[in-house]
């Protein structure tokens, strides 16, 4: 199982401790990652190649999850296109943050979280349903 996270690009440095945080949890439940801005840089011309690339990564992960503390088009595009490829699709946010109306109406599974360690307890059980309904869906 492989999971693209999808998270803003400019806030990227400042959210680092939730993203590996949300990676430490995945790695727990041997779900591996990808993280698209941190594998792919594109010039503000390249938007067709960046948008291509995101749907070829898409296509190659199981479930997206959308850490939408820092509100971002793109992730709510990425989210968009999971969804409507049958993807889980995990939203989350700091409580702090402003809500996304957009992922979060398209979500399968909502993480509002005040802190890193509870952001990883959530994201653990939420994970866990996901692999069950997963391996249910296989059998």
């Amino acid at each position: 199982m492989k999971a693209y996270i999808s998270i803003s690009y400019n806030k990227r440095q400042e959210l680092n401790d939730e993203l590996q945080s949300i990676i430490q949890a995945l790695k727990e439940l041997h779900i591996k990652q990808f993280v698209f801005v941190d594998n792919f840089k594109f010039s503000s011309d390249q938007e067709k190649e960046m948008m291509q690339q995101a749907i070829v990564s898409i296509d190659d992960c199981d479930l997206l999850i959308a850490e939408t503390s820092d509100k971002g088009i793109g992730i709510g595009v990425e989210a968009g296109y999971a969804k409507a490829k049958g993807k889980p699709v995990i939203y989350m946010r700091n409580r702090n943050a402003e809500h996304s109306t957009t992922v979060a109406g398209i979500s399968d599974f909502q993480i509002i979280y005040d802190d890193i360690k509870n952001l990883r307890e959530q994201l653990t059980v939420v994970l866990s349903r996901v692999i069950n309904f997963q391996n249910k869906e296989v059998e």
